[in-house]
């Protein structure tokens, strides 16, 4: 078995004493060094391998340098993969180490799994949400640095990141409209979440800042899935006057509405222009024309929690007020189902 290589090993490498090693490689305040002799021992540290002793660092400052990452089904579904491996690769360059737990939406598991994380005494908790909903925060919660992720609290003590529902909504509008697209369907979702309402606000007001007056009778809400999404766009386009696009509240449901414009004898994008949200790539990427969209960012905000869950483990008690709702951009992802209208 090799030896673990320690701060004396190092030190007699470097020519230096391991109390100069130990303050240079914990990064100790204070402590006038050589610059010469800091790159010496740093030199010396790579080239044999060597590691902290992260158990025995926390133990002088009460740290376990472990983050719970604990989330209802975001770890078993892959179109969210992206904000597993953001909040990883945040927590790694910090030298912190994601705890994964998902509770498959069952409170009792979930307040166990709490009291786990717990006892292993994690500096900070990610509670994470597999699609961006308000969330009740369990009470143990309060009594360990806690981020909500792609999910928000009445609670202004808790800090969050999700993405911009609202200026997503607008961007897709507006991606139509710059195409010549005065009569635009809206397929969305029928849950009261905070998506469907934001979503909804980026229309309209996409469509007010072109001076098109909203018209309920192009919005059709329904189940967010391919079915609902085809139920939803063949109300709009089995009509007399069918719009000419439709923005879709998901890529799911713009697969439902590829079914229904080919049920209905409508080319995409010759006849119909569609234009999705999230960038699931493998719908958005498969689909035929290949589906334009507006990702969510996954990455952005698995990596933005993980600096906002350091910030609130380094300063428990916030000042100058509640702690910060971030909320991020949501980019437009072009691809080939949109175009100009047909003409009629």
């Amino acid at each position: 078995m090799m030896k673990r290589v320690g701060i004396k090993d190092v030190a007699a490498a470097a020519g230096v004493s391991a109390t100069t090693v130990s303050h240079i490689l914990n990064a100790v305040e204070g402590k006038r060094i050589n610059p010469d002799t800091r790159q010496l021992v740093l030199e010396a540290a790579e080239r044999l391998g060597y590691l902290p002793n992260n158990l025995a660092r926390g133990l002088r400052l009460s740290r376990s340098y472990t983050v719970g990452f604990l989330s209802d089904e975001i770890a078993t579904t892959p179109h969210a993969g992206q904000i597993i491996k953001g909040a990883q690769e945040a927590a790694a360059e910090r030298g912190l180490l994601l705890l994964m737990l998902n509770t498959g939406n069952d409170r009792e598991l979930e307040r166990k799994e709490i009291d786990l994380l717990l006892q292993h005494r994690v500096d900070g908790i990610l509670y994470a949400s597999m699609y961006h909903r308000m969330v009740e925060v369990p009470e143990q919660l309060r009594s360990v640095p806690t981020v909500l992720l792609d999910a928000r609290s009445d609670d202004p003590a808790f800090p969050s990141v999700v993405p911009d529902e609202e200026q997503g909504g607008r961007t897709a509008t507006r991606e139509l409209l710059a195409h010549g697209h005065r009569r635009i369907g809206f397929v969305t979702n029928s849950d009261d979440i905070p998506a469907t309402s934001g979503r909804l606000a980026g229309y309209r007001g996409a469509l007010a800042e072109a001076g098109i007056g909203f018209d309920a009778a192009l919005v059709s809400a329904d189940r967010s899935d391919a079915q609902g999404g085809y139920r939803a766009a063949h109300r709009l386009l089995d009509t007399a006057q069918r719009p000419t696009a439709l923005f879709c509240f998901n890529d799911r449901m713009a697969m439902g509405a590829y079914r229904a414009a080919a049920e209905l004898g409508l080319a995409i994008p010759g006849d119909l222009s569609v234009i999705g949200f999230d960038n699931q790539e493998l719908i958005s990427e498969n689909l035929f024309p290949a589906l334009s969209t507006v990702a969510l960012p996954h990455y952005e905000m698995g990596v933005r929690a993980i600096a906002q869950l350091q910030a609130v483990i380094d300063a428990p008690e916030p000042a100058g007020g509640p702690r910060s709702q971030e909320v991020l951009h949501c980019p437009l992802v072009s691809r080939d189902s949109v175009a100009p209208p047909p003409r009629l």
